[in-house]
Formats: C-alpha cells, structure tokens, sequence
C-alpha cells in the first residue's frame, strides 16, 4: 500500500507564493474532528488498517493522498476500505461503489442508504464515453399537485411534511447499483456485500457524527417505535463508541446480494416498504407496490460546459447541478480569477453574481425534463453566458438584483419562480479503478435521516420534500410542481472534468442546494488557483445562492466579509458542513477528503 503526504505550495493569486495551510487550514482547524490524531480516529471506529490510519494523518496535515494504480474517497473509513479492497482485487469502480454504499447506508445511515437515490457520472476509459445514470426518487403515482398543501391550498410547513410517510418517493439507490454493476461490473454482485453484512452482523462503533446527529434530532426520531427503538435502545440514545448491531440490515443485504434488486422492488421487502410509508398514525404516504415494481433507473445525457479548457461535466434534468455548476462556471470563464487569487474581494464579488444568475435561471427553469420543457442546450450555450457575463462586467459592485435569463429553446413556456427549501445532508463517493475508469456518485436520502420511517434496518427518504408545495405561482405554473411519478429536482453535482478527453478531477459534495456552491468553488480552487486536492476541499467557503453570501465561520474568509459589504452584498458568517470528496488525474492519483467530515481518500 502507498499512502504518501505530500509536501507542496501554491500560488494564492497576487504573485504572492503561500504555503497550502495559510488559506486551507484555517477552515481544517475549525472543523476537524475532536479525535485529534489518527490513532484515536481508529478507534473511533473501531480500528482501521495502516493505510487508512495513514491516509487520516494526511487529511490531518492538509496533505493529499497518493497513489498510482486506483483510489476511492468517500465520507466514512469504513465505506472506503470496504470499496478499496474490491479495487485491490480487481474490481472496477462500479463494483467498490456497490460496497461503499452498503456500508455508507449502514454506518453513515442519515445521509444515504438503501432507501434513497443517487445520481452516478461514469467514464469509460475504453471508449472514453461520459454516462450518467439517473437514480432519483419518484412520486408517488396517487400524488397529486396538491400533495403538501393543506385544505385551503396553502403550503405545509417544511417539518410537517417531512417527519412521516407522506414525504417518502420511491426508493433509486438499489436498482442504480445493480445497473451500474451490470454496465461496468466484474466482481461476484453477491461478494460486494460482505464487509456490510458483517458490520451489521457483528456490529460497528458509532461514529462522533452519527453519534452527534442521533441526539440532535431525538425528538423527530423518537415519532416512530422502530426508529426509536434503533437509535434509542431502551430510551438511550445511541453514543459515540457504542458497538451497534443491525441484524434487519443484514438480512436485507443478504437478500439483495441474492436475489438481485427484484428481492427490494418485490416480495416482502417492498410490502415491507409500503406498510411503513402508508402506516404512520400522522402523516402517511401514498407509496405503493406498483411504485415499487415499475422503478426503473434512466439513462440520460450528461450536460458538460468548457471552463479553462476543460470539460466539466455531470448529471443533466432532474439535476440542477451540472447545469448550474455548468453556468456558473462558464460564466466566470470569461473573468482572470487567477490574477485575483481567494484572498481578494472582487474574485467572490464575481463568483457571487455568476451564482445568483445561475440560481435565477435554476428557479425558474429547471425540473424533470420529462415532465417539464426544459431549454437545456441554451442555459449552458456560450452565447447565452456571455450575455450573463456582460452583466456583471458592466458594474464592479454587486448586482443590484438578478432575473432569470432568456436563454434560446424549442418550446416557448411560461413559468413562474420557485424556491424550493433543501436541506443540507446527503454523501458522495469518488472513484478511479486500475483501468482508468472513474465514477463520481452523490447519493442522499434528502434531509438528515430522512423521513425517520425506518423499515427492515434503513431508514426512507423524505426526497417528495424537494418538489415545490406550490403548484402554480398567480396562476403560472412552476417547473418543480409534483406530479405523479415525477422526479424532484436536485442540486447533488457528480462532476468528473476532463481534459482533452480524459479524466483530471471526480469530484462531488453533499449541502443541499449549497452543493453547487461547494463544487464550482472546489473546480475554481483547483483550476485558477492551483491547489492541490485536499487544498481545494478543505480550503473556507463562500457561497450565494440567493443574494446573501454566507461567509465560512472561524475560517480565514471572515477577513472578506467586510469588503464584501462594501461591494454591496449581504453577509452572513456561518457554518458551511460541505462533504467534498475529490480525486485528481495526472501522473499519479491525488485524492482529497473534506475536513469538516469523517471521510478519507485512499488508494495504492
């Protein structure tokens, strides 16, 4: 095994040569987990291998990871050994994701599982082909537009459609994984379960974050007798270091190891499913059998946008990611951030306004292209961004306000604006396997554990949430209104960048509709400003989604918030929990882990 911490520097803008740490490690400092060394991280979840000790001693240090035959990142130390010893031998990358995600679903099980959906960017290092494969959540085919209105047609508060069945859509993440183990597998489908099915057999140690998460949401988990009596054995919450069996879980996994994704779709799993969502005492959903039965994941065309010479590409409609990564990117292309550097108001004066373009247009435009016209081809044209750019190259303040753009389509449609709450949770998995092949998943069950419906030893999503609760807006209809078997719109960005037709960064974070932020500001840091990975991932956040630019706390970029002001924007210092997990591409594989969170990259 090759775990190496790498030494390096880089330029920071403004000819000025500064060590990695000066602007990466303040925000490493402010949230890097309370373990304090890597040997205390291993015990924190239950002992780990010398490379993986090793590769939390980097993160650490601010260091990436490096390796030269394949690596994996992902958000817990569990997960990615479970996935690095399926690419060590032999597996592809959609083999190890299969094993990542089974054991994420169990140790990580608020932010991802078998009862959510995922969206998944593949290249093909054979036929140097970009795929991606669209795992997203379904409504209900008995839901209507009117679903999270109340009698009088009013909204439902966020909370009071979350916590229940009713904001439960028909699980994607199993038959995406078998789809892609079909596709691009080579390992057994059954032996990919192993390492899950044995922490759930055995038990794992709890983690300091679930540990942390279970006791902030007791009161919302304690709603349902099998959630609390998962997370609250005999009224105690679940606590850090507490060994935790999941005997359900593994009986799930066995079957799905078995059977295939049929044995989750139908049969008992699935009645399981349906009794759970349609059984709550206050808010029951209208999942059904049929929903289960007729799932089926979709291959659509990824949406890629040129930045730096490069090709960032990712997830298309029902994603708002790539798209709106996509404008905001190839709105800024026409800007020298690299003569400006991090540290310099005007480099976030511009990437602000490029991000509430691209969100003016998002909330207007975007949604199940299925369902919805969508202009798809002229929101990312370089004609129309150039128009977008002008408009923030004619001021050199904040814009006083942004509209959604006109950009050119085939079908001309009236809609009206939404601002759909999502909130941040969620997990992201990269992957390079020893042929070059690379992955880039972001898999979610919505909120932070979901809608707390827990079935068979994973819990359900509460993915509904993420239509809009107003179907029309004085009488003009919203893009992202629910309509039966309709997908939701998401913000979750897989992004795999290319260069001349290769692979050079995979790349994705969880945070809610902030992931967007999270992922162009992690292309911009790596691309203009020449970090490395880990660099990128750890260094503080600033995003603008809406026209307040919320401000990284305890991190060096508070030093911006008052030249910000100045500029005209809205400020707001806050904590900015992104997830970003990134592997680049060139000699060697380097690969980065988000501080802020208990992932590692490792490879050899």
């Amino acid at each position: 095994m090759r775990t190496v911490i790498l030494s390096t520097v880089s330029w920071l803008g403004l000819g000025l040569m500064v060590s990695g740490p000066v602007w990466a490690q303040d925000a490493a400092d402010a949230v890097a987990p309370e373990a304090g060394s890597a040997a205390a991280a291993g015990d924190a979840f239950g002992g780990l291998s010398e490379a993986a000790l090793a590769a939390i001693e980097a993160k650490e240090a601010g260091r990436p990871v490096e390796a030269e035959n394949w690596m994996v990142a992902a958000a817990n130390p569990l997960a990615v050994e479970a996935g690095a010893r399926v690419l060590r031998e032999g597996g592809s990358a959609a083999d190890a994701m299969v094993a990542v995600q089974s054991v994420l679903g169990l140790v990580e099980p608020q932010s991802s599982g078998l009862g959510g959906g995922a969206f998944l960017v593949w290249y093909d290092a054979t036929t140097g082909a970009v795929t991606t494969l669209d795992g997203r959540e379904t409504a209900p085919l008995e839901a209507d537009p009117r679903y999270f209105q109340d009698e009088n047609g009013e909204p439902l508060g966020f909370w009071d459609a979350v916590v229940g069945g009713r904001s439960v859509g028909t699980p994607g993440t199993v038959r995406l994984m078998e789809e892609a183990h079909r596709r691009w597998g080579r390992a057994n489908w059954g032996g990919l379960f192993s390492e899950a099915i044995e922490l759930a057999e055995q038990g794992f140690t709890v983690s300091p974050r679930l540990a942390g998460l279970v006791a902030g949401d007791a009161e919302r988990l304690q709603r349902f007798p099998a959630t609390a009596e998962y997370f609250f054995p005999e009224g105690t919450a679940i606590a850090e270091g507490d060994i935790k069996v999941n005997a359900d879980y593994a009986a799930t996994l066995r079957a799905i190891a078995s059977e295939g994704s049929t044995a989750f779709y139908t049969g008992e799993i699935a009645a399981d499913i349906v009794r759970a969502v349609r059984g709550t005492e206050t808010n029951a959903g209208l999942l059904s059998a049929t929903d289960l039965a007729l799932y089926d994941v979709i291959e659509r065309a990824p949406v890629c946008v040129t930045y730096r010479a490069h090709e960032v590409c990712g997830m298309g409609p029902p994603s708002s990611g790539a798209l709106t990564v996509g404008q905001i990117l190839g709105t800024l292309d026409y800007f020298e951030l690299g003569a400006l550097g991090p540290l310099q108001a005007e480099s976030w004066r511009l990437i602000g306004d490029a991000s509430r373009l691209a969100f003016a247009d998002r909330g207007r435009y975007m949604a199940d292209s299925d369902f919805v016209p969508m202009p798809t081809e002229g929101l990312v044209d370089p004609d129309y961004l150039s128009e977008r750019a002008a408009l923030i190259e004619a001021t050199d303040v904040a814009l006083e306000s942004v509209a959604p753009g006109q950009p050119e389509w085939d079908h001309a449609m009236r809609l009206a604006d939404d601002i759909s709450l999502e909130l941040p949770s969620t997990s992201h998995i990269s992957i390079v396997d020893g042929d070059g092949n690379a992955l880039s998943m972001t898999t979610t069950i919505e909120n932070g554990f979901g809608s707390r419906v827990f079935v068979r030893g994973f819990l359900l999503n509460n993915e509904m949430t993420d239509f809009s609760f107003r179907s029309h807006s004085d009488g003009v209809p919203i893009a992202n209104r629910l309509e039966p078997g309709k997908r939701p719109r998401s913000s979750m960005s897989p992004t795999i960048v290319l260069k001349d037709g290769a692979p050079v960064m995979v790349l994705g974070s969880p945070g809610g509709s902030r992931i967007i932020g999270y992922v162009a500001q992690a292309i911009i840091n790596q691309l203009d400003w020449g970090m490395d990975p880990q660099e990128a991932l750890a260094a503080p956040h600033l995003v603008n989604r809406f026209g307040t630019m919320d401000i990284e706390a305890g991190t060096a970029a508070e030093g911006l918030a008052e030249p910000l002001g100045a500029l005209g924007f809205e400020t707001n210092l806050r904590d900015l929990t992104s997830g970003l997990h990134a592997i680049t591409i060139g000699e060697t594989l380097l690969g980065g882990a988000d501080p802020r969170r208990e992932g590692i990259a490792l490879g050899e």
